[in-house]
């Protein structure tokens, strides 16, 4: 079977789809699939590493070369998105994906009455796709998977500069009972490693502002307008 390790990503974002909805488990089968997942996140629990910084309003990666500035009170899930590490291979494995950042405006679980915007930046190895050699050869396998999750594309694909690096956009929509959820997904391809930044919100507009809060300057993100 072919691994995909966006899968995860994806399959992490789904809780964002029944943001409105009311829990349909049985309760008790309910807490304690919360609580395995709790034990799961706990145990991979591990400390930054030394190419990336992280605080309550900012996440650094030096290795490479980007920061995003998390607005102020969102929750942060990235240790608990984190994709189960294979028998074969374990946690360690640098071939192994990985969520980098994913943080929300309200937590996951909780229901409400908007979309629950998100951003969640992961990083991949670019031979989980073969014939993958630039950011551009990522963007059908991207498509498959966001649109058999109910997403459409919303226009073709296109390169954007953010800062001087140039990237890959992807943007998709989807109409969930009346309300509106839009994602857009910048990808790059950097040592042989592919990174997909996902932006999510109830507007094109809100969607555009967080991607702003993207850098790759030498100098301090910018403040959105």
């Amino acid at each position: 079977m072919k691994f995909r390790p966006y899968f995860f990503l994806l399959a992490g974002l789904a809780v964002l789809f029944a943001a409105r909805a009311d829990c349909q488990d049985n309760p008790a089968t309910s807490s304690s699939s919360r609580n395995q997942k709790a034990a799961h996140a706990a145990a991979r629990q591990a400390k930054p590493g030394p190419d990336t910084s992280t605080d309550q309003n900012s996440y650094r990666n030096s290795t490479f070369g980007f920061r995003y500035n998390v607005i102020v009170g969102w929750v942060n899930r990235t240790q608990q998105m984190q994709p189960e590490p294979e028998p074969a291979t374990g946690s360690d494995s640098g071939s192994a994906p990985k969520v980098l950042l994913a943080v929300f405006e309200r937590p996951p679980e909780a229901t409400g009455e908007t979309v629950n915007s998100a951003v969640v930046i992961a990083q991949e190895n670019a031979s989980t796709y073969p014939g993958l050699k630039t950011a551009a050869d990522y963007v059908g396998p991207l498509t498959e998977l966001v649109t058999g999750m109910g997403f459409k594309p919303a226009g073709d694909a296109y390169e954007v500069a953010v800062d001087s690096k140039q990237l890959v956009r992807c943007d998709f929509v989807r109409e969930i009972d009346k309300l509106t959820m839009f994602q857009s997904t910048l990808a790059m391809l950097q040592k042989e490693t592919l990174i997909s930044f996902t932006f999510i919100g109830g507007s094109q507009d809100e969607v555009d502002a967080l991607i702003e809060r993207l850098s790759f300057s030498q100098g301090p993100v910018a403040k959105p307008r």
